[in-house]
């Protein structure tokens, strides 16, 4: 299963309880809350209490955040797979590259094609999706790189500070048989 979870100049790896203080900085990053659809900041309480959740199988939770690190286990991230439906063999994503300094750095394509090699070797999917608000230029582009394509448009979805934003659906058929 490693070789799933790593790809290019990174591995992924899951949450573990060190990663407290990480979570804490990342989560109550109010520059990334509108992406993250967050309004209130997290307690290290309330995070150690989503660590042990997180130590749960998908398949109870639904959910999967692995931290994306550098080969040198710098941690430079998070993924997040979310509404994962094993009937219909599908999964939203989600993704976050914390620094400026660590963005354009490969890191977050490298990211999603260790996920999407993990979501089709090891759970069986069959697709994955992505939501991101039509502003988000460069989420937009990592997505395309990726493989994502655009199947949708949700027209003002997203209230924000500033007004509402539309927010652009993304899906990539994981396998050949899924295209037909």
């Amino acid at each position: 299963m490693q070789e799933q979870l790593s790809f290019g100049k990174i591995n992924l790896r899951p949450l573990e309880p060190g990663d407290i203080d990480l979570l804490y900085q990342w989560e109550n990053n109010v520059a990334i809350w509108e992406v993250s659809n967050t309004k209130t900041p997290f307690s290290k309480h309330i995070l150690a209490q989503y660590l042990l959740e997180a130590a749960k199988d998908i398949y109870t939770t639904k959910q999967l955040r692995l931290v994306i690190e550098t080969k040198e286990n710098i941690p430079v991230g998070a993924i997040d797979l979310f509404d994962f439906e094993p009937y219909h063999q599908r999964a939203g994503v989600g993704i976050l590259i914390h620094k400026n300094s660590d963005r354009r750095q490969g890191y977050a394509g490298d990211a999603l094609t260790a996920l999407g090699n993990y979501a089709l070797q090891v759970l069986g999917l069959q697709q994955l999706y992505a939501n991101i608000t039509a502003d988000n230029t460069p989420s937009i582009h990592l997505f395309e790189h990726a493989g994502y394509q655009q199947c949708g448009i949700k027209k003002s979805w997203i209230k924000t500070y500033s007004g509402w934003k539309d927010e652009i659906l993304f899906q990539k058929l994981l396998s050949p048989a899924a295209k037909n």
